[in-house]
């Protein structure tokens, strides 16, 4: 029960009771309220220009976030060291080992390809450093693209190399006698003049005039094919197969040194220098096989003779002389 208030009146010299004005709550309650209002609305400029205070926790993921920022642009330099340092093996690749193996090169297209089209970084966007980690992906991704292409053709390379150095092992290199046991160089390859007949024919190897039981050597690796006297004119004879469409054959043998099917390096002795078949004296009679067509030997001496002793044989294989066989 609220009190009752009196004031004293001068003029009645009485005490009179209080009453209350009408009105008069609820402008204090509309004070108080617009007081409220006011010192919210201080309080709010006050939070709004004065900076933010961070709990711990906060500072902590902060310092999280500026540390990720710094690693990805230190792991984007990299990136960029790494991709410099490829394109100069890129550029050895294609202008050095692929032009000396006769490869043709490898193009920007083919080596960057894959990165186009459809957007594969959808999932990364919509976070505060999206631009950040979408292009250091897209290098990484490009970088390890051109890595396996790189990685691939340097694989290739390899194989070409293999390829090559078994190619070289390969082709018909050496003369089938050695200089120091021959005879002399009786006939080249050309027009010769038959030693039966007598007439102008073609003579499509070379004659190597040696002692009975000289040894005669394989001019290259390979795969002995034949070794017989069934063909027609070569008497015993021994043809190896080397490879890369190439094959030699060694004709007018006294005997074999190796058998049909045998594996044979350079230099091996595959016979024996003789007069079987239709042979006038003892030598060895050379042919050498390109893709089945005869082809002139003298050009495949290259890994026996110098400068001088080639220029000696090519001069006598080109005299038109008579031939053995």
């Amino acid at each position: 029960m609220s009190k009752v208030k009196y004031y004293y009146d001068s003029e009645t010299l009485s005490y009179r009771k209080i009453e209350k004005k009408k009105g008069r709550k609820l402008k204090i309650f509309a004070l108080s309220l617009l007081g409220m209002f006011l010192s919210g609305f201080l309080l709010l400029l006050v939070y709004i220009n004065l900076p933010s205070v961070q709990t711990p926790k906060e500072l902590s993921l902060q310092r999280e976030l500026n540390n990720m920022q710094l690693q990805f642009e230190l792991l984007n330099k990299k990136i960029e060291q790494a991709q410099a340092v490829l394109a100069e093996v890129e550029d050895r690749d294609n202008n050095l080992y692929r032009v000396y193996f006769e490869s043709n090169p490898i193009p920007d297209e083919q080596r960057k390809a894959g990165f186009g089209g459809i957007n594969r970084y959808k999932d990364l966007e919509g976070f505060d450093n999206s631009k950040l980690i979408i292009n250091t992906t897209r290098n990484l991704d490009i970088l390890t693209k051109q890595i396996v292409v790189q990685s691939k053709s340097l694989d290739e390379i390899a194989k070409l190399a293999e390829e090559k150095e078994k190619l070289l092992e390969a082709i018909p290199a050496i003369q089938p006698v050695k200089n120091e046991d021959l005879t002399r160089m009786a006939s080249g390859y050309g027009y010769r003049t038959d030693p039966f007949t007598k007439a102008r024919k073609f003579h499509y190897g070379m004659d190597f005039t040696a002692p009975r039981g000289t040894p005669v050597y394989a001019t290259g690796d390979g795969k002995v094919t034949r070794a017989d006297n069934t063909a027609t004119g070569y008497g015993n004879h021994v043809v190896i197969d080397h490879g890369y469409g190439y094959e030699s054959l060694y004709g007018h043998l006294y005997k074999y040194n190796v058998r049909a099917g045998q594996k044979v390096k350079r230099g091996d002795i595959i016979g024996f220098v003789g007069s079987t078949g239709r042979s006038e004296a003892p030598h060895c009679h050379y042919e050498v096989f390109k893709d089945g067509e005869r082809i002139n030997p003298i050009n495949f001496y290259y890994g026996s003779l110098t400068a001088e002793e080639f220029a000696d044989i090519l001069r006598k294989a080109q005299e038109e002389n008579q031939s053995l066989d």
